[in-house]
Protein backbone atom coordinates (compact mmCIF):
# COMPACT_ATOMS: atom_id res chain seq x y z
CA UNK A 1 0.00 0.00 0.00
CA UNK A 2 1.34 3.44 -0.98
CA UNK A 3 2.28 5.72 1.92
CA UNK A 4 0.16 8.78 2.62
CA UNK A 5 1.90 12.16 2.81
CA UNK A 6 0.63 15.42 4.18
CA UNK A 7 2.32 18.52 2.75
CA UNK A 8 4.95 18.82 5.50
CA UNK A 9 5.89 15.14 5.43
CA UNK A 10 6.03 15.15 1.65
CA UNK A 11 8.36 18.16 1.60
CA UNK A 12 10.68 16.51 4.13
CA UNK A 13 10.67 13.21 2.26
CA UNK A 14 11.18 14.66 -1.22
CA UNK A 15 13.31 17.76 -0.61
CA UNK A 16 15.13 17.57 2.72
CA UNK A 17 15.81 13.83 2.80
CA UNK A 18 16.73 13.75 -0.89
CA UNK A 19 14.30 11.09 -2.05
CA UNK A 20 13.19 13.37 -4.85
CA UNK A 21 10.22 12.81 -7.13
CA UNK A 22 11.68 9.46 -8.08
CA UNK A 23 11.45 8.34 -4.45
CA UNK A 24 7.85 9.50 -4.38
CA UNK A 25 7.02 7.45 -7.48
CA UNK A 26 8.97 4.44 -6.21
CA UNK A 27 6.96 4.59 -2.95
CA UNK A 28 3.89 3.69 -4.98
CA UNK A 29 1.91 6.93 -5.19
CA UNK A 30 -0.93 6.45 -7.65
CA UNK A 31 -2.06 10.05 -7.94
CA UNK A 32 -0.36 13.43 -8.07
CA UNK A 33 0.14 14.85 -4.54
CA UNK A 34 -1.42 18.23 -3.85
CA UNK A 35 1.95 19.99 -3.64
CA UNK A 36 2.60 19.13 -7.31
CA UNK A 37 -0.74 20.20 -8.75
CA UNK A 38 -0.22 23.31 -10.86
CA UNK A 39 -2.77 26.08 -11.31
CA UNK A 40 -4.80 25.60 -14.52
CA UNK A 41 -2.98 28.48 -16.23
CA UNK A 42 0.39 26.74 -15.78
CA UNK A 43 -0.58 23.26 -16.95
CA UNK A 44 0.50 21.90 -20.31
CA UNK A 45 -2.60 20.29 -21.69
CA UNK A 46 -1.48 19.16 -25.13
CA UNK A 47 -1.63 15.38 -25.47
CA UNK A 48 1.67 13.52 -25.39
CA UNK A 49 3.07 12.92 -28.83
CA UNK A 50 1.50 16.11 -30.22
CA UNK A 51 4.03 18.21 -32.11
CA UNK A 52 2.88 21.67 -33.02
CA UNK A 53 6.16 22.77 -34.54
CA UNK A 54 8.12 20.83 -37.13
CA UNK A 55 11.39 22.34 -38.26
CA UNK A 56 14.57 21.16 -39.88
CA UNK A 57 17.75 21.26 -37.80
CA UNK A 58 20.59 23.51 -38.92
CA UNK A 59 23.54 21.59 -40.36
CA UNK A 60 26.66 23.20 -38.90
CA UNK A 61 28.96 21.30 -41.28
CA UNK A 62 27.65 23.55 -44.07
CA UNK A 63 29.39 26.54 -42.47
CA UNK A 64 32.47 25.34 -44.34
CA UNK A 65 30.88 25.31 -47.79
CA UNK A 66 28.87 27.36 -50.29
CA UNK A 67 25.84 27.40 -47.96
CA UNK A 68 27.74 29.31 -45.24
CA UNK A 69 25.65 32.46 -45.67
CA UNK A 70 22.37 30.53 -45.42
CA UNK A 71 23.45 28.78 -42.22
CA UNK A 72 24.48 32.12 -40.69
CA UNK A 73 21.13 33.61 -41.69
CA UNK A 74 19.19 30.67 -40.25
CA UNK A 75 21.01 30.86 -36.90
CA UNK A 76 20.54 34.62 -36.58
CA UNK A 77 16.90 34.47 -37.68
CA UNK A 78 16.10 31.78 -35.10
CA UNK A 79 17.81 33.77 -32.34
CA UNK A 80 15.83 36.88 -33.27
CA UNK A 81 12.42 35.20 -33.45
CA UNK A 82 11.87 31.99 -31.51
CA UNK A 83 15.08 31.95 -29.48
CA UNK A 84 15.42 28.20 -30.09
CA UNK A 85 16.91 26.09 -32.87
CA UNK A 86 18.38 22.62 -33.32
CA UNK A 87 21.75 21.70 -34.83
CA UNK A 88 23.25 18.57 -36.34
CA UNK A 89 26.83 17.78 -37.36
CA UNK A 90 27.80 19.76 -34.29
CA UNK A 91 31.01 17.93 -33.41
CA UNK A 92 29.69 16.02 -30.39
CA UNK A 93 29.98 12.26 -31.13
CA UNK A 94 26.74 10.30 -31.35
CA UNK A 95 28.12 7.59 -29.07
CA UNK A 96 28.77 10.22 -26.40
CA UNK A 97 25.17 11.45 -26.62
CA UNK A 98 23.91 7.91 -26.05
CA UNK A 99 26.36 7.44 -23.17
CA UNK A 100 25.10 10.64 -21.54
CA UNK A 101 21.53 9.39 -21.48
CA UNK A 102 22.64 6.06 -20.06
CA UNK A 103 24.76 7.79 -17.37
CA UNK A 104 21.83 10.01 -16.34
CA UNK A 105 19.57 7.00 -15.82
CA UNK A 106 22.37 5.23 -13.95
CA UNK A 107 22.78 8.13 -11.53
CA UNK A 108 19.09 8.61 -10.79
CA UNK A 109 18.35 4.90 -10.48
CA UNK A 110 20.67 4.68 -7.48
CA UNK A 111 19.23 4.38 -3.95
CA UNK A 112 18.22 7.74 -2.49
CA UNK A 113 21.04 7.73 0.07
CA UNK A 114 23.65 7.58 -2.73
CA UNK A 115 22.23 10.71 -4.34
CA UNK A 116 21.52 12.55 -1.08
CA UNK A 117 25.25 12.92 -0.38
CA UNK A 118 25.15 15.75 -2.97
CA UNK A 119 22.31 17.68 -1.32
CA UNK A 120 22.96 21.36 -0.68
CA UNK A 121 24.71 21.79 2.65
CA UNK A 122 26.26 18.31 2.71
CA UNK A 123 27.70 17.97 -0.81
CA UNK A 124 31.48 17.51 -0.79
CA UNK A 125 31.77 20.47 -3.18
CA UNK A 126 29.73 23.65 -3.72
CA UNK A 127 30.14 22.93 -7.43
CA UNK A 128 27.95 19.80 -7.23
CA UNK A 129 24.33 19.86 -6.17
CA UNK A 130 21.58 17.26 -6.24
CA UNK A 131 18.05 18.48 -5.77
CA UNK A 132 14.48 18.56 -6.94
CA UNK A 133 12.22 21.22 -8.46
CA UNK A 134 13.80 24.72 -8.89
CA UNK A 135 13.47 26.72 -5.66
CA UNK A 136 11.18 24.39 -3.70
CA UNK A 137 11.07 26.55 -0.59
CA UNK A 138 9.52 29.40 -2.62
CA UNK A 139 7.26 27.52 -5.03
CA UNK A 140 3.49 27.31 -4.69
CA UNK A 141 3.53 24.05 -6.66
CA UNK A 142 6.62 21.87 -6.97
CA UNK A 143 8.05 20.78 -10.32
CA UNK A 144 8.05 17.08 -11.22
CA UNK A 145 11.82 16.87 -11.68
CA UNK A 146 15.02 15.77 -9.97
CA UNK A 147 18.46 16.95 -11.08
CA UNK A 148 22.19 16.82 -10.51
CA UNK A 149 24.05 20.05 -11.27
CA UNK A 150 27.82 20.14 -11.91
CA UNK A 151 29.63 23.48 -12.23
CA UNK A 152 32.93 23.27 -14.09
CA UNK A 153 35.89 24.92 -12.37
CA UNK A 154 38.75 22.63 -13.45
CA UNK A 155 39.38 19.10 -14.67
CA UNK A 156 40.89 18.20 -11.30
CA UNK A 157 37.82 19.47 -9.45
CA UNK A 158 35.48 17.57 -11.79
CA UNK A 159 37.40 14.30 -11.41
CA UNK A 160 37.48 14.73 -7.66
CA UNK A 161 33.88 15.78 -6.94
CA UNK A 162 31.51 15.06 -9.83
CA UNK A 163 29.55 11.79 -9.36
CA UNK A 164 31.52 8.88 -10.80
CA UNK A 165 28.40 7.54 -12.54
CA UNK A 166 28.45 10.47 -14.95
CA UNK A 167 31.63 12.53 -14.52
CA UNK A 168 33.61 11.31 -17.54
CA UNK A 169 30.79 11.62 -20.08
CA UNK A 170 29.57 14.94 -18.64
CA UNK A 171 33.06 16.41 -18.83
CA UNK A 172 33.56 15.22 -22.40
CA UNK A 173 30.13 16.56 -23.39
CA UNK A 174 31.06 19.97 -22.00
CA UNK A 175 34.47 20.09 -23.67
CA UNK A 176 33.34 18.88 -27.08
CA UNK A 177 30.45 21.35 -27.12
CA UNK A 178 32.39 24.53 -26.43
CA UNK A 179 33.82 25.01 -29.92
CA UNK A 180 30.26 24.87 -31.26
CA UNK A 181 29.05 27.36 -28.62
CA UNK A 182 31.80 29.85 -29.45
CA UNK A 183 31.23 29.45 -33.19
CA UNK A 184 27.52 30.22 -32.79
CA UNK A 185 28.26 33.21 -30.55
CA UNK A 186 30.75 34.64 -33.07
CA UNK A 187 28.10 34.29 -35.79
CA UNK A 188 25.50 36.03 -33.66
CA UNK A 189 27.75 38.92 -32.68
CA UNK A 190 29.06 39.39 -36.24
CA UNK A 191 25.44 39.48 -37.42
CA UNK A 192 25.04 42.49 -35.13
CA UNK A 193 28.08 44.14 -36.69
CA UNK A 194 30.20 43.48 -33.60
CA UNK A 195 33.48 41.60 -33.47
CA UNK A 196 34.51 40.57 -29.97
CA UNK A 197 38.00 39.57 -28.93
CA UNK A 198 38.44 35.92 -27.97
CA UNK A 199 39.25 36.95 -24.40
CA UNK A 200 35.86 38.69 -24.16
CA UNK A 201 34.01 35.64 -25.53
CA UNK A 202 35.91 33.46 -23.06
CA UNK A 203 34.68 35.67 -20.19
CA UNK A 204 31.12 35.60 -21.52
CA UNK A 205 31.10 31.79 -21.34
CA UNK A 206 33.51 31.56 -18.42
CA UNK A 207 31.01 29.89 -16.08
CA UNK A 208 29.83 26.52 -17.36
CA UNK A 209 27.48 24.01 -15.81
CA UNK A 210 26.25 20.57 -16.87
CA UNK A 211 22.90 19.44 -15.49
CA UNK A 212 21.26 16.06 -15.73
CA UNK A 213 17.48 16.30 -15.37
CA UNK A 214 15.25 13.35 -14.53
CA UNK A 215 11.49 13.44 -15.04
CA UNK A 216 9.86 10.32 -13.52
CA UNK A 217 6.74 8.97 -15.18
CA UNK A 218 3.77 10.82 -13.71
CA UNK A 219 0.34 9.35 -12.84
CA UNK A 220 -1.42 12.38 -14.36
CA UNK A 221 0.82 14.60 -16.54
CA UNK A 222 -2.03 17.05 -17.16
CA UNK A 223 -1.83 18.25 -13.54
CA UNK A 224 1.90 18.83 -13.27
CA UNK A 225 4.88 20.37 -15.04
CA UNK A 226 8.41 19.06 -15.28
CA UNK A 227 9.74 22.62 -15.39
CA UNK A 228 7.66 25.78 -15.18
CA UNK A 229 7.77 28.79 -17.48
CA UNK A 230 11.22 30.38 -17.51
CA UNK A 231 14.07 31.65 -19.62
CA UNK A 232 17.68 30.61 -19.02
CA UNK A 233 20.01 32.99 -17.24
CA UNK A 234 23.11 32.84 -19.43
CA UNK A 235 24.37 33.16 -23.00
CA UNK A 236 23.53 29.93 -24.83
CA UNK A 237 22.15 26.65 -23.54
CA UNK A 238 22.98 23.36 -25.25
CA UNK A 239 20.39 20.65 -24.60
CA UNK A 240 20.32 16.93 -25.32
CA UNK A 241 16.80 15.48 -25.43
CA UNK A 242 16.26 11.74 -25.08
CA UNK A 243 13.63 11.17 -27.74
CA UNK A 244 10.52 11.12 -25.53
CA UNK A 245 9.63 14.78 -25.97
CA UNK A 246 7.97 17.36 -23.76
CA UNK A 247 9.96 20.57 -24.34
CA UNK A 248 7.78 23.58 -25.25
CA UNK A 249 8.84 27.10 -26.23
CA UNK A 250 6.60 30.13 -26.23
CA UNK A 251 6.34 32.16 -29.40
CA UNK A 252 7.70 35.63 -28.75
CA UNK A 253 5.19 38.37 -28.00
CA UNK A 254 2.25 36.08 -27.26
CA UNK A 255 0.10 35.50 -24.22
CA UNK A 256 0.17 32.39 -22.05
CA UNK A 257 -2.38 30.36 -24.03
CA UNK A 258 -1.87 26.75 -25.09
CA UNK A 259 -1.81 27.73 -28.76
CA UNK A 260 1.14 30.05 -28.12
CA UNK A 261 3.43 27.16 -27.15
CA UNK A 262 5.34 25.09 -29.71
CA UNK A 263 6.89 21.72 -28.99
CA UNK A 264 10.55 21.32 -29.91
CA UNK A 265 10.44 17.78 -31.28
CA UNK A 266 13.27 15.41 -30.39
CA UNK A 267 15.47 14.75 -33.43
CA UNK A 268 17.94 11.89 -33.31
CA UNK A 269 21.51 13.18 -33.10
CA UNK A 270 20.47 16.83 -32.79
CA UNK A 271 21.25 19.26 -29.99
CA UNK A 272 18.87 22.06 -29.02
CA UNK A 273 20.35 25.56 -28.71
CA UNK A 274 18.54 28.40 -26.99
CA UNK A 275 19.29 32.03 -26.21
CA UNK A 276 19.56 33.08 -22.56
CA UNK A 277 18.93 36.36 -20.74
CA UNK A 278 22.58 37.49 -20.78
CA UNK A 279 22.67 37.33 -24.58
CA UNK A 280 19.38 39.20 -24.85
CA UNK A 281 20.81 41.94 -22.63
CA UNK A 282 24.12 42.17 -24.52
CA UNK A 283 22.30 42.32 -27.87
CA UNK A 284 20.09 45.14 -26.53
CA UNK A 285 17.04 42.98 -27.17
CA UNK A 286 17.89 41.94 -30.73
CA UNK A 287 18.19 38.30 -29.68
CA UNK A 288 15.41 36.97 -27.50
CA UNK A 289 15.85 34.63 -24.58
CA UNK A 290 13.31 31.91 -25.07
CA UNK A 291 10.61 31.31 -22.49
CA UNK A 292 10.15 27.56 -22.25
CA UNK A 293 8.77 24.80 -20.04
CA UNK A 294 8.69 21.02 -19.84
CA UNK A 295 5.71 18.67 -19.74
CA UNK A 296 5.82 15.50 -17.67
CA UNK A 297 5.24 12.11 -19.23
CA UNK A 298 2.91 9.32 -18.15
CA UNK A 299 4.63 6.63 -20.21
CA UNK A 300 8.23 6.35 -19.03
CA UNK A 301 10.85 8.36 -17.21
CA UNK A 302 12.59 11.00 -19.28
CA UNK A 303 16.05 12.57 -19.05
CA UNK A 304 17.54 15.71 -20.56
CA UNK A 305 21.09 17.01 -20.27
CA UNK A 306 21.68 20.76 -20.67
CA UNK A 307 24.94 22.70 -20.67
CA UNK A 308 24.49 26.25 -19.42
CA UNK A 309 27.15 28.72 -20.59
CA UNK A 310 27.13 31.99 -18.69
CA UNK A 311 29.40 34.99 -18.08
CA UNK A 312 31.80 34.94 -15.19
CA UNK A 313 30.14 36.19 -12.01
CA UNK A 314 32.52 39.18 -11.99
CA UNK A 315 31.67 40.15 -15.58
CA UNK A 316 29.72 43.35 -16.12
CA UNK A 317 26.94 42.81 -18.67
CA UNK A 318 24.88 45.40 -20.48
CA UNK A 319 23.97 46.33 -24.04
CA UNK A 320 27.09 46.45 -26.22
CA UNK A 321 28.11 50.10 -26.87
CA UNK A 322 28.01 49.63 -30.66
CA UNK A 323 24.37 48.55 -30.44
CA UNK A 324 23.36 51.37 -28.10
CA UNK A 325 24.87 53.83 -30.57
CA UNK A 326 23.06 52.15 -33.45
CA UNK A 327 19.70 51.82 -31.68
CA UNK A 328 19.92 55.22 -30.00
CA UNK A 329 18.86 53.75 -26.64
CA UNK A 330 20.01 51.17 -24.10
CA UNK A 331 17.09 48.91 -23.28
CA UNK A 332 18.81 47.47 -20.20
CA UNK A 333 21.07 48.83 -17.51
CA UNK A 334 24.52 47.39 -16.88
CA UNK A 335 24.74 44.86 -14.07
CA UNK A 336 27.31 42.59 -12.49
CA UNK A 337 26.37 39.15 -13.76
CA UNK A 338 26.75 37.66 -10.26
CA UNK A 339 24.01 40.04 -9.06
CA UNK A 340 21.75 39.08 -11.96
CA UNK A 341 22.28 35.40 -11.22
CA UNK A 342 21.53 35.86 -7.51
CA UNK A 343 18.26 37.56 -8.41
CA UNK A 344 17.41 34.81 -10.92
CA UNK A 345 17.89 31.95 -8.47
CA UNK A 346 16.23 33.78 -5.59
CA UNK A 347 12.66 33.19 -6.74
CA UNK A 348 10.43 30.61 -8.34
CA UNK A 349 10.10 30.33 -12.11
CA UNK A 350 7.85 33.05 -13.47
CA UNK A 351 8.39 33.37 -17.20
CA UNK A 352 10.84 36.12 -18.14
CA UNK A 353 10.24 38.36 -15.12
CA UNK A 354 13.92 38.13 -14.17
CA UNK A 355 14.71 40.57 -16.99
CA UNK A 356 12.80 43.24 -15.07
CA UNK A 357 15.86 43.37 -12.79
CA UNK A 358 17.78 45.19 -15.55
CA UNK A 359 15.03 46.47 -17.81
CA UNK A 360 14.65 50.19 -18.29
CA UNK A 361 11.22 51.75 -18.17
CA UNK A 362 11.59 53.27 -21.64
CA UNK A 363 11.41 49.95 -23.46
CA UNK A 364 8.79 47.35 -24.18
CA UNK A 365 11.36 44.66 -25.00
Amino acid sequence: MAPSFDNANLYNFVVRQGNGVKGLVDSGVSKVPERYIQSPSERISKPEGYQSHQHLPIDLSKLQGPQHAKVVHDIASAAETLGFFQVVNHGVPMELLESLKHAAHKFFNQPAEKKAVYLKGVSPSPSVKYGTSFVPEKEKALEWKDYISMVYTSDDDAHLFWPHECREVALEYLKTSMNMVKTILRILFENLGVTLQESKIDRLVGLKMVNMNYYPACPDPDLTVGVGRHSDVGMLTVLLQDGIGGLYVRRQGTTNCDDDWLEIPPISGALVINVGDALQILSNGKYLSAEHRVRTTGKQSRVSIPIFTTPNLSENIGPLPELVEHHGVANYRDVLFGDYMTNFFGKAHEGKKSLEFVQKSNTGV
